[in-house]
């Protein structure tokens, strides 16, 4: 007997046959609704190894959560009367990601989720093939994109920097840890990071005691005395400083992780590392998470990560536009995803909608470590005049994103 992820999967292969141009199933049967197609486009970048090699990047990484966004899309479709197909584009890492995305532009598709750097984002969105494609952002956090070098025809489904930072120095600001040390590894991204960081301190009235690069580079890490070097190096880096919290910027996985409990004085470490700000954890259990974790592990055999959870949230909100519109045209899709009618259901607890100032998706920012799901933003007391979402990231009055 086939199991119902097994059947699941044939419902959605049979589903994308019939969209086929000149296909049998669909000839033979041409009562049968018109499928939304989703393109994916993405390209081969490889991720850096982190330190220590605990957990390597996955191969299918957003690619998973676009796929199980169609099985559910396919799921609702059942009682609806429509179809969802996702048609993927994997470019590789020195491959023409135009000529990919034009491929899928060539046979049709409208809606695009993209899983891309920034500089390729902003080159796809500019083409004058992408005048009439709605591009669903789910691989960028750059507050950038979302202000002076937004794009009409992009809406962003992964948190920024801003949301992340924000979320999590709301938490610090509500335990009263306002004093904070940062430290800044060597990287554009840790850069970006920090610079999100400090935002969110001015904005929410903490304090910055003091900002320190990393540049210590052990020698012998895996030595049998490693780690008394880096411990020695960390005590040495935290000595003589007051502060609350150490927030640590390292997105590329550097050194984040040899902070805690090797600081002269006892503190939490939050940031990329110890206490995280994330789209979403593998903890979280809340809000029906659970039902999501346990078809996503099922499905990609091993646990949702940020571009997961973003690439489903891209294809589902589709889907959930294509549900609440009653049609499955991109361009009355795109309207009401657009709009103020439009709300996703993203286990967070809070509706998901994407703000018309800069297309970033409103939504909550999870706080974890490895094991626990230890709080989530907003938090309780930051208010907002429209919607608490909106006291995470860049509001309108304070965005540079000047859409036509």
């Amino acid at each position: 007997m086939l199991g119902p992820y097994t059947t699941r999967a044939l419902l959605a292969l049979s589903l994308f046959a019939t969209t086929l141009p000149g296909s049998a199933a669909g000839a033979a049967d041409e009562a049968a609704p018109a499928a939304l197609r989703i393109g994916f486009l993405s390209v081969a970048v490889k991720q850096p190894a982190p330190e220590p090699y605990l957990d390597p990047p996955p191969a299918d990484e957003g690619v998973a959560g676009a796929r199980l966004g169609i099985d559910d899309d396919n799921t609702t479709g059942r009682f609806t009367g429509q179809q969802f197909a996702l048609e993927e584009e994997m470019v590789p890492a020195e491959g023409d990601v135009a000529a990919g995305f034009r491929r899928l532009v060539g046979s049709g598709i409208r809606l695009v989720v993209t899983d891309l750097p920034k500089a390729a984002l902003l080159a796809i969105a500019d083409l004058p093939d992408a005048k009439d494609v709605l591009l669903l952002d789910a691989g960028t956090e750059d507050d950038e994109l979302r202000a002076e070098k937004c794009r009409a025809n992009v809406l962003h489904t992964l948190p920024s920097r801003a949301m992340l930072a924000d979320g999590l120095v709301q938490y610090l600001v509500a335990k009263q840890w306002r004093r904070v040390l940062l430290v800044v590894g060597p990287t554009e991204a840790d850069g970006a990071y920090a610079a999100a960081v400090k935002r969110a301190i001015t904005k929410f009235q903490a304090k910055l005691v003091d900002e320190k690069p990393w540049t210590y580079q052990p020698g012998a890490r895996r030595s049998d005395t490693g780690h008394y070097s880096i411990a020695a190096e960390v005590a040495r880096f935290t000595q003589g400083i007051s502060y609350d919290v150490l927030v640590v910027a390292d997105e590329d996985d550097e050194f984040g992780d040899y902070l805690s409990y090797a600081t002269t004085d006892p503190r939490p470490v939050a940031g990329t590392h110890g206490l995280v700000a994330g789209a979403w954890a593998r903890p979280h259990q809340e809000w029906g998470a659970t039902q999501l974790q346990d078809r996503f592990l099922h499905r990609a055999k091993r646990w949702m990560t940020d571009r997961d959870y973003a690439a489903w949230l891209a294809v589902r909100a589709a889907g959930e536009g294509a549900t609440r519109a009653q049609s499955v045209e991109p361009a009355k899709l795109t309207t009401y995803m657009r709009s103020d009618k439009f709300e996703l259901g993203g286990y967070k607890g809070l509706p998901l909608s994407f703000r018309p100032w800069d297309g970033q998706m409103r939504q909550a920012i999870l706080l974890y470590d490895s094991r626990a799901l230890v709080s989530v933003s907003p938090q309780p007391g930051f208010l907002h005049q429209f919607s608490t979402l909106d006291t995470l990231g860049l509001d309108r009055p304070e965005s540079k994103c000047h859409l036509p």
